[in-house]
C-alpha cells in the first residue's frame, strides 16, 4: 500500500513555507515518510525552504527542482512550492548525485549508478528513476543515454529539468538541504508492482530536413553549411511569420525544431537566443550530423496530448490501481498557451479521475521507458502513475 501526502503553499518568506509544508505532511503521516518530492518557485530561498521543509517533514529522502509553474489537482501559480510526501512497504528507495554534468556526464552518469542497488535486489520486480537535471549546463540527453547503457535498459526513466521561469540563468536541483548546480539527483525506485510512465506532445513538421553541421553544447551554430539564424529568417518568410531578432522568443515558442529519431518520430528542442553571430541558443544540446525541421503547434492538441499522455501512463500499471500521479510539461507550453494551460492540466484531471497528482513546468522533460525511447525532449507532457 502507497501511503502518500500532497501539499502546497504559497507563503513567500522562505523558512515558512518549507516549516508550512512539512506540518501538513505530518499532520497526514503516521510515522516518517520515506520520500519527499519539492518543486518550488525560484522565487524561494532554496536552502532555506529544504531545512524547513527537512526539519518538519522528519523525511528520510528530499529531492526536487526549481520550477517554472508549480501545481496539483487543487491549484496552479507561479511563485508556489509543492511537494508530495509518500511511503510504502513495497517499494525501495535511494538518493544518488551526478556532479559535473557540463565537462564529464559520463562520470556523473557513472556516479548515480554506482549507488544504485536494484542490479543485487532481486526481490523486486520493477526498476525505476526519477531524474532532477540542471539543463542549463548541458548534456542533459548525454546523461540519460548514459544511464541507459549503464543499467542495460534494465530501469525506466522520468522527470524533467530544473526551471527558473524561462530565465535560463539559475537552474539548481535539490538533494537533502543541499541546493545543487551543474548536477542531476535522482531516485531510485524499486517496487513490486509497476510504476506507470507516459508520454507525448502535440508537435507537428512542418518544414524540410535540415543537416546540423555546426553545433556546440546548447549553442545550435549552422545548418546545411549556413549560420542557424538563416534557416529560422527564412522559415519564417515562407510561413509568412513575424520574426524579430530583438525579440524572437514569441517566434521560437510557437517554431520549436524537431530532431529526427525515426520516421515519423522526432525529439524537440526550444530555442531560447539569437546569439551575435548568428548561432541559436537551445534549452538542451542539438547534436552534430543529426537531420532537425521545424515544428508548429496546433489548436486544442496540447491537452489532446496531457489526456495520452496520462492515458500511457495508466496503461502502464497493468491492472494495479493509481494512488497519486507526477505531472512534468515544458515551461514553453504554459508561456505559449497562457491561461489556457487550464486546459491541459483540466485534461490531466480528467483523465485521472478521482487520482490526485502534483508536478511543475521544467525546462526539458525525461521520458526513456518501455516503447519511448527519446530521452531527454521539450514540449512534452510527462506522466508517472504511482500504484496503491
Amino acid at each position: 500500500m502507497t501511503n502518500f501526502a500532497i501539499v502546497h503553499t504559497d507563503l513567500l518568506e522562505s523558512s515558512l513555507a518549507g516549516r508550512a509544508l512539512g506540518l501538513q505532511i505530518r499532520e497526514a503521516f503516521v510515522g516518517e515518510p520515506d520520500v519527499v518530492l519539492l518543486f518550488a518557485s525560484p522565487l524561494y530561498d532554496h536552502a532555506e525552504l529544504l531545512r524547513a521543509l527537512k526539519q518538519t517533514s522528519e523525511t528520510r529522502l528530499l529531492l526536487g527542482c526549481s520550477s517554472a509553474g508549480e501545481f496539483t489537482n487543487q491549484i496552479r501559480g507561479q511563485g508556489l512550492a509543492c511537494a508530495v510526501a509518500f511511503q510504502s512497504e513495497e517499494m525501495q528507495f535511494s538518493l544518488s548525485v551526478g556532479r559535473g554534468l557540463h565537462d564529464q556526464p559520463e562520470l556523473a552518469a557513472r556516479q548515480i549508478v554506482s549507488t544504485f542497488t536494484g542490479f543485487s535486489e532481486s526481490v523486486y520486480r520493477y526498476r525505476t528513476a526519477l531524474v532532477f537535471i540542471d539543463a542549463l549546463h548541458g548534456c542533459a540527453n548525454t546523461l540519460i543515454e548514459c544511464l541507459t547503457l549503464l543499467t542495460k535498459g534494465m530501469y525506466q526513466f522520468f522527470g524533467g529539468g530544473a526551471g527558473d521561469n524561462a530565465q535560463f540563468a539559475y537552474t539548481p536541483v535539490f538533494e537533502d538541504t543541499n541546493v545543487l548546480t551543474d548536477a542531476a539527483v535522482v531516485l531510485e525506485i524499486l517496487s513490486q508492482k509497476p510504476i506507470g510512465i507516459g508520454a507525448s506532445h502535440s508537435w507537428q513538421p512542418n518544414g524540410e530536413l535540415m543537416r546540423v553541421t555546426g553545433s556546440k553544447g546548447l549553442v545550435l551554430e549552422s545548418l546545411d553549411g549556413r549560420p542557424a539564424i538563416e534557416a529560422f529568417q527564412l522559415y519564417a518568410l515562407e510561413t509568412f511569420q513575424p520574426f524579430d531578432l530583438a525579440d524572437p522568443l514569441p517566434f521560437f515558442l510557437i517554431n520549436v525544431l524537431g530532431i529526427e529519431i525515426g520516421r515519423g518520430y522526432h525529439q524537440l528542442r526550444v530555442p531560447i537566443a539569437v546569439q551575435p553571430d548568428g548561432s541559436i541558443l537551445c534549452a538542451a544540446e542539438v547534436p552534430l550530423h543529426t537531420s532537425i525541421r521545424f515544428m508548429s503547434a496546433a489548436g486544442s492538441l496540447p491537452a489532446t496530448a496531457a489526456t495520452e499522455a496520462t492515458e500511457g501512463a495508466l496503461r502502464h500499471l497493468y491492472g494495479s490501481a493509481p494512488a497519486f500521479a507526477l505531472f512534468f510539461d515544458c515551461v514553453a507550453t504554459r508561456l505559449r498557451l497562457g491561461v489556457d494551460f487550464d486546459f491541459e492540466l483540466g485534461a490531466v484531471n480528467q483523465t485521472l479521475e478521482m487520482t490526485p497528482y502534483v508536478g511543475c513546468n521544467t525546462h526539458g522533460q525525461v521520458a526513456r521507458f518501455d516503447g519511448q525511447y527519446s530521452g531527454f525532449l521539450h514540449c512534452t507532457a510527462v506522466v508517472c502513475v504511482f500504484p496503491q
